[in-house]
Order: C-alpha cells, then structure tokens, then sequence
C-alpha cells in the first residue's frame, strides 16, 4: 500500500470564522455584532479565507515530502508504449515499376463524431516490387524436382503432386523476382472438380524460400478450396524472400506442400491439376506505430558544465533503440551520444546521458567530490557553446493505439497507385504512462524486491516491469515432475483486442516468442542461482455453453439471442471476464449456476430453460461432454468456444 500521508490541519474557512467570533466572545464582549455586514467580521472572514490557504499548502507537504523520498529512492515514472500493427497496402492494380512507400507513411482509423482518429506511421521503408510466374516444378516425396514449365506454357493440364498424393509432395513456383513483405496473388485454372479433400481445411501449407530456409505464407484468401476449382490464392511473403537455385533454375520460390489432414478429415483421391497459372504483386504489408517521429529538433547549446539538463519539446517519449538520437556539434562534426540507464559505470570520456522518458529530461553526467577531495567526472560534458540536437526520437503511445484488426482504413499520406489500407490484425502493447499513484503502490514493493526475484510477487513484479504491456502475468509454483525441482512457473497472458462484436480469437492469446524470451532474460538475470524458470502462456480451457432461454413476449428473439451470446462470451474472458471484470481468475471453476445468472440478467429473458457445459478443444473443435461444472486447474484459463443458445419466444 502507499505511504499514509496524514492531515496535518483539518480545519477549514468556515470552523476559523467560528473559532475567532468565539473568541471575541471571551476577550471583547462588548463587540456584540456578529453579522456579516459588520465590517470587523469580514475582516475575521478575510483573515480565516488567508488562513485556510495556508492550512492547504501545509497539507500537501507530507505528500510532497513523500515524492521527494521516492525520488531520492530512484523511483521513476513509466512511460507510455505504443502499440504496434503490421498494415497491409493493396495496389490498385498490378504494376510494372517498384512502388516505394517511405519510412513515416502515415495510415488511420476513421474519424467519428465521438472519436478522433488514431494514427499510425510505418516504421521502415517498403518496396513493392512487381514479379511474374517465371517457373513452375513439382517434387514427389522423396524424387527429384521436375521442370514442368514448358508443359505449363503448352496448356497441358500439369498434376501438381503425384497421382496418388503423399504428405511431403511439392509444387513449387518461382517469381521473377524476389518480393519480401509483399503480398503476391496467383491465378491458377485448372480442369478438377473435387479431388476428395475439405475445400475449407485442405491438407496445405503456402511456404516461400527466405534466407533462413522454408517460411510459411499466410494465406488472405483462397478461392481455389485447395487447388479443387480455378481461383486465385493471394498470398503475403514473409521479409527474408530471396532468390535461389531449384532445379537449375534461380527464381523467388514459392511452394505448395501437402501436409498430413487433421484428425477426422479427408485426404486427396488425386492430385489436382494446372492448366495455367500467373502470378502478380498486388500489395505489401509494413510494421507501424502508434507515435510521431520528431527529427532535428535544436535543445539549444551546451554550458559545458557538469549535470547540464535539457528538455525534449514533446513528452513522452515512447521506447525506441536508442529512446532518443541525441547529438553535439563538435569539432570533428556532429557526434552521438549513448542513452544509459544510469551513470555509475560512465567514464570521464564516454559520451553518456540518461533520459527520463517520461518528462522528456535529458541529463549529462555529474561531476561528484570523492571522499579524498577529488572531483569525478561520470559521464562526458558537451563543449561550451556547442550546439544541442535530437536527431529523432518518438512520442505518443497509450492504450488509444489498441485498434481492432481492420481499424485502420485511411491512408493519410498520398502514394501513387495505393488503392486501400488495412490492418490484418489488431494493433497491441499499447499502454498509458504511469501515475503517481501507481507509482506510490509500486513504490513498497520495489524497494522491498530490489531488483532481485525471490517470493512469487517478486517473479510477478518483475515480469510486469520487463513487459508492462502484457495483459495478465501470474506466476506460480513449477511442478517437480515436469519443470525440475525449484521451478518458478510464469504464466502470460498477452495483450488482445476483441474483433468487432467483441469475440477474441485462440491465436490472439498465444503470447510471441520475443516477449517471452525478453521475460525469460530479465527474471534470469535477478533469480536466485538454482531456481528454475518456466515462462509461457497459460493452458486455455475451451467451453461451449448450450443454452435454452424463453424471451418475453413481443421481443425481438434474435435480439435477446445477440444479447445472450455477448453476455457469455463477457463474462467468460480470460482478459475482462469474471465476476469483478478484470479477468477470469486462474484456476477457478466454471459451474452452471453462474451462467444461469448470466443469462436471466439478458435484457428480454424471461425465463432461463436449461444450461449445459461442454469442455472444448480451441484448436480442433472438439467438444467433450455435457455436465455442470468444469474444474480448470491452477494455471488455467477459460477460452469461450462457439456457445449455442436457443431462445424461444411468441412464436415457438
């Protein structure tokens, strides 16, 4: 908990105006008029109005006192983040030159009459580079590659795999051209109508040849049900695409690899056919932020004295490598200079500042009096009279930056040929700067951790700090059997934003792998030596509800079902679900009462029929079961999945 900070004078204007007519009661009797109008009381009046003021100022010493202390203790605000989205730009039409969108294209949402639009800018440069179907080979498990080109070029109908396909079988097509990070789309025609598989679930995978081997493609569409029908399949290329050697041929590869089917589904009768197939460019997909690039901003000259401080323009300053460019006009020219998070390893010769993102302050090293009467100098001073520069650095950020995948539509800077914006998927790692409020909470607990994870808050604290803009982190007891003896188990949660309709999506809960190895390096660097440490995403419980709800009469019945699946899919989120909205807690129960009370409080319900539980596999779909109540275990969350509900009204 915070410091208490006590109310040293509780007294206020009117209890002064009533102490001193008490006391001209006791000392000048008198003085018999009390009333306002009397020109003595109000110069009592005017005297408590002075004192009251005063008795304010002295109340907010201890509070000021108090961050002077969490000052002098190296506690600092966080500062905000920016979220983070990748956004897709789609090209009118195929073009015959290379598109080039510059690095801080700006892109938005719309703008509405109770929301102002969030801005995003591209945080490297992108080439849209234009390729064609130069190439096409096949490769049967365990064969090697055959050159069907010419075949292709004659309009014979080319099989893609072998006759009777085998998992491991390839069709590989080769661009003109390398295209990282654009999105390509294929043209295939071919004469098979059905070939046995799941035109929605093919046995498929789209890879393309980068320089770390075979990355898989996502796939935006395709319209051919996995090469059943002619169609075309638009396909984003992942960074790292190069050109390569296949079969004597050097071309962008692309390939097309039979996988094993999914449990339960079918497999292909015959391999499917090409007739013709073309290939084109139509867009490209950059990484984007939710902050302003501020360049060549002049901070004035240096005094060449130790301690200097400056203030950056805007604040804050969202994290960047480096947070800030900062620069000095020196003799040899301009020279950079290293952000630290502190001097105490800074020599006299290295150029070193530190930054309160925050504030925006930026400090040179101090000079401090050794106890022999020395003065050493931490960190470099700036020439006097040199000139002061930040070469760039980034503000903005905050939770306003987390948009719903498809937000943002607008493309705010003009670029030739760029028909349409889009994010594929939700911006996240958006989060507010710190209070002092919260600051004051943190306060106790960091000092009593002191950068060393000993309890499991100290883990928990710890992992919120290296990445605060998790969602949920929890952190638990290892199991000897499976983690090792003294085995610390984090548990994360990443940040998610629902698509439009509120529904969050299984894939958008698996936290990356980036932010669980930078997790994993900062507790590893502050655990005790022969603790272990396990982080990872939480088991995800999947659970259908299936429901019969009877609905007043004359309500809309597809209203209250609307309503009734909202109100499920809320209160079992494992980010705003549960009885308190922030989460549902981990490890607890899932029982049909409460559902039958989520339910009954649905707008138009009149009356909640039947309630079942169904334990259900996010990946597969599977379903268990019906019963009353599903135990999760410790480190388990609830995943809604696909809930059922009747409802019955006037015409049932």
């Amino acid at each position: 908990m915070a410091l208490p900070s006590p109310n040293l004078d509780d007294r206020r204007f009117q209890q002064f105006v009533d102490d001193a007519k008490r006391y001209i009661q006791q000392r000048a009797p008198e003085w018999t008029d009390h009333n306002v109008s009397d020109p003595g009381v109000t110069l009592v009046e005017t005297v408590a109005h002075m004192a009251d003021q005063i008795v304010y100022r002295l109340n907010r010493v201890p509070d000021k006192n108090h961050l002077a202390f969490l000052d002098l203790v190296g506690i600092r605000l966080f500062p905000p983040s920016a979220a983070r989205t990748d956004v897709t730009f789609w090209l009118s039409a195929p073009q015959e030159e290379p598109v080039l969108l510059p690095t801080g294209t700006e892109v938005a949402t719309l703008r509405t009459e109770s929301e102002e639009a969030v801005v995003f800018a591209t945080e490297r440069e992108l080439t849209v580079v234009p390729s064609e179907l130069s190439h096409l080979v096949v490769q049967r498990q365990g064969q090697p590659v055959t050159d069907l080109t010419t075949d292709l070029a004659e309009g014979k109908d080319v099989l893609c795999f072998a006759e009777a396909p085998r998992p491991g079988d390839c069709m590989l097509l080769g661009l003109s051209a390398a295209v990282p990070h654009c999105a390509v789309a294929l043209e295939l025609d071919s004469r098979v109508d059905g070939v046995g598989v799941d035109p929605r679930q093919p046995p498929l995978v789209w890879e393309a040849w980068t320089e770390d081997g075979w990355q898989p493609c996502e796939v935006d569409r395709d319209g051919t049900g996995g090469l059943n029908r002619p169609g075309e399949v638009v396909l984003h290329i992942p960074g790292g695409h190069v050109l390569s050697r296949s079969g004597g041929q050097e071309a962008g590869w692309l390939r097309c690899r039979v996988t094993e089917p999914l449990v339960g589904q079918p497999f292909y009768t015959t391999s499917p056919t090409v007739r013709s197939a073309e290939a084109f460019t139509v867009g490209g997909t950059a990484p984007a932020v939710h902050a302003e690039t501020i360049r060549d901003e002049n901070l004035g000259e240096s005094t060449g004295l130790p301690g200097q401080r400056l203030r950056l323009a805007h604040a804050p300053v969202v994290g960047d490598t480096p947070p800030v460019l900062l620069q000095t006009a020196e003799h040899e020219g301009w020279v950079d200079w290293q952000v630290v998070p502190h001097f105490a390893a800074s020599g006299a010769d290295d150029r070193h500042i530190t930054l309160d993102a925050a504030t925006g302050e930026i400090a040179f090293g101090p000079s401090v009096r050794e106890p022999d009467g020395t003065l050493r100098q931490y960190g470099a001073v700036a020439s006097k009279g040199a000139f002061v520069r930040a070469r760039r650095y980034r503000t903005g950020g905050g939770r306003a930056g987390n948009v719903a995948r498809g937000a943002v539509r607008v493309l705010r800077t003009s670029v030739p040929y760029v028909s349409e914006v889009v994010n594929r998927e939700a911006a996240r790692g958006g989060v507010d700067g710190e209070t002092v409020e919260e600051a004051k909470l943190r306060a106790p607990i960091t000092l009593r951790a002191q950068e060393r994870a000993v309890t499991l808050r100290d883990y928990e604290e710890l992992a919120r700090r290296a990445a605060p803009e998790t969602a949920r982190i929890t952190c638990l007891e290892g199991e000897p059997d499976e983690h090792g003896s003294y085995a610390v188990r984090v548990l994360v949660v990443p940040q998610a934003v629902p698509d439009p309709g509120g529904r969050l999506r299984f894939e958008q809960l698996v936290p990356g792998d980036n932010l669980l190895d930078r997790i994993m390096r900062h507790l590893d660097e502050r655990r005790l030596i022969g603790t272990r440490l396990a982080v990872g995403p939480p088991y995800y419980q999947g659970i259908t509800v299936v429901a019969t709800v009877h609905a007043f009469r004359g309500v809309d019945t597809d209203r209250v079902r609307r309503q009734a699946h909202d109100a499920l899919y809320r209160h079992l989120d494992p980010l705003t679900g549960g009885a308190d909205g922030k989460g549902w807690p981990f490890g607890r129960p899932v029982q049909s009462g409460e559902v039958f009370a989520v339910l009954q409080r649905v707008p138009g319900v009149e009356l909640v029929d039947q309630v079942t539980l169904h334990p259900a596999d996010p990946l597969t779909g599977k379903r268990g079961d019906a019963t009353d109540r599903i135990d999760l275990a410790a480190p388990a969350l609830v995943f809604s999945y696909d809930h059922r509900v009747r409802v019955i009204g006037d015409g049932a």
